[in-house]
């Protein structure tokens, strides 16, 4: 599986870990910066471009996913889910690593560098990658609701009016 890698400086350690982590167990992992230590960098452009990188293999019939890092993980992941087709869940714990996929079809993981151990990070990006979509009927009608929001607008009606 292709795995595209971005994060902020907080993440640059785990990232560089993750990368050697991940590419032992057989993944093609690419890396969207930075690519130096830098404490005021700016990671929205590194992790747009992770994400975007994620829906372009998607769309393209190549299996991929994505992680972005950062201190708490929160920018990155607000950052991730501005590109169109982009799932990006805040993980914290393999429960949500796994329901991330599970439920969500989750295409992106953000998690918070400053917050885990190296061990807790990998364990949640391996339970993220193993986890498959379940594919139930009421996951897949709510994701087709949020892509459809995504694209035009679109909600559906308004049950207090």
């Amino acid at each position: 599986m292709r795995i595209h890698i971005a994060t902020d400086h907080a993440g640059l350690d785990f990232s560089t870990q993750l990368q050697q982590h991940l590419s032992a167990a057989g993944h093609d992992v690419v890396d969207h910066g930075p690519i130096e230590y830098d404490a005021v960098d700016d990671y929205p452009a590194f992790c747009i471009r992770a994400a975007q990188a994620v829906v372009a293999d998607q769309r393209a019939g190549v299996e991929a996913l994505g992680v972005v890092f950062g201190g708490s993980g929160n920018g990155e992941q607000i950052a991730a889910n501005k590109v169109e087709g982009v799932r990006a869940a805040l993980v914290w714990n393999l429960s949500t690593a796994e329901l991330a996929r599970e439920h969500n079809d989750a295409n992106v993981i953000s998690i918070g560098a400053r917050q885990h151990t190296y061990e807790e990070v990998t364990s949640f990006i391996d339970r993220f990658i193993q986890t498959p979509f379940s594919a139930d009927e009421r996951h897949v009608r709510r994701i087709g609701q949020i892509a459809d929001f995504e694209k035009d607008g679109s909600l559906l009606p308004d049950p207090r009016a």
